[in-house]
């Protein structure tokens, strides 16, 4: 992800790998519900106070981020509104432009966002809880090792969910689908196959490449200035992600690593590869993803039509 934004900011002959992309996307979900296991739901009651502080960090993080683009990036109040949404890159986007945004500042402060958060989780693991995002911790895990049929069922899963979840209307419809298909067949027990490590580490790469792939052909000025604008706005974010973790491990008991992991503002499949990286609970963190994602996305288009209201 440094390397090709490097090597976008200096111009050099890059593309982002979309085709990999979107084969990679329903892997990932299937990967993401392989972490659903048969007691799961047993677990669901110790996630309440997760579930209530979800609401109060958005509204938090999004907040804050608003004020610092509006005030110290003198953005227009509609762009400065989109970009400052925790989540929903290409959601914002489309809705921010409709409502006379810029929209290359929306996507730029977003695809910065990203880049921060995830820069910023992998060392802050690595420096403060010594955790290796390698995951040599987890083992190798080959192809060879997985059932024909059990891999036959995981690619079933894959297929009919990203076909079947943009009609749902799902958020992230291509990680989503598959997702909760995965989900289902893992927590009911019919296969407990885990991820093979190859899929694990190519969709590291691609999702990586394509991130750092979204600064190519913008100028190094306009790249400068918006990753340090972003650089304020998502580092507020984060200080918000971080207390609000503090405040739900010392109520629940949940680990810190996993609420932090859970509430920081990186995109759905970046954190969750995240998680799956550093052997977190990857149901957990990926649940509260999608439904930041989710409530992100529902909500900031009817605030952003009250506060026009008000004004």
């Amino acid at each position: 992800m440094i390397a090709v934004t490097i090597a976008a900011v200096m111009s050099l002959p890059i593309a982002a790998p979309m085709t990999l992309r979107k084969v990679l996307l329903p892997i990932l979900g299937v990967m993401l519900g392989s972490g659903f296991h048969s007691n799961l739901f047993d677990q669901v009651g110790n996630w309440t106070i997760t579930f209530a502080a979800l609401p109060v960090y958005i509204a938090a993080a999004f907040g804050m981020a608003f004020l610092f683009y509006l005030k110290i990036g003198r953005y227009d109040p509609v762009t400065a509104y989109y970009s400052s949404a925790p989540g929903g890159l290409n959601e914002m986007m489309i809705l921010g432009a409709e409502a006379g945004g810029s929209e290359r500042r929306i996507a730029l402060a977003h695809a910065s966002r990203v880049l921060i958060v995830v820069s910023f989780i992998s060392f802050f693991f690595a420096i403060v809880f010594d955790t290796s995002s390698s995951g040599q911790g987890r083992g190798y895990i080959p192809f060879a090792d997985v059932p024909i049929a059990d891999l036959l069922l995981l690619l079933a899963c894959a297929v009919v969910g990203a076909w079947i979840a943009p009609y749902l209307r799902l958020p992230a419809p291509q990680v989503l689908g598959p997702m909760i298909l995965s989900g289902i067949v893992h927590s009911t027990g019919i296969t407990d196959a885990p991820p093979p490590s190859f899929a694990v580490n190519a969709a590291q790469l691609v999702m990586g490449t394509v991130v750092g792939c979204r600064f190519y052909g913008v100028a190094a000025r306009e790249i400068a200035r918006d990753i340090a604008l972003a650089s304020g706005a998502s580092g507020s974010m984060i200080i918000v992600a971080l207390l609000t973790a503090f405040a739900v491990t010392t109520l629940s008991g949940i680990p810190f690593q996993q609420t932090f992991l859970a509430f920081s503002p990186g995109g759905l499949p970046e954190m969750s590869l995240l998680a799956i990286a550093m052997s977190a609970d990857v149901a957990f963190v990926a649940t509260f993803h999608i439904l930041r994602i989710t409530i992100v996305v529902a909500a900031a288009p009817l605030v952003f039509r009250w506060l026009r209201s008000t004004r």
